[in-house]
């Protein structure tokens, strides 16, 4: 079994909205609040992981790091 991975969660105010960044995934959601913008990022990277090919997932994880 893997261990859980753990990602950075930014959330800032940005105008009338919040919006959420993962910077290891270059995944990014918004609301209207910071629980809304929460949500919606966690909506996200949950869709993402259903969806991505493991390479696209490997790619974004380790570009930076090479």
């Amino acid at each position: 079994m893997k261990s859980p991975q753990q990602f950075t969660a930014i959330i800032e105010r940005e105008g009338d909205g919040y919006i959420s960044l993962c910077p290891e995934l270059d995944i990014a959601s918004q609301g209207d609040n910071i629980e809304e913008a929460r949500q919606n990022f966690i909506e996200a990277l949950e869709l993402f992981f259903e969806t991505a090919d493991p390479s696209e997932v490997k790619n974004r994880l380790y570009s930076d790091r090479l």
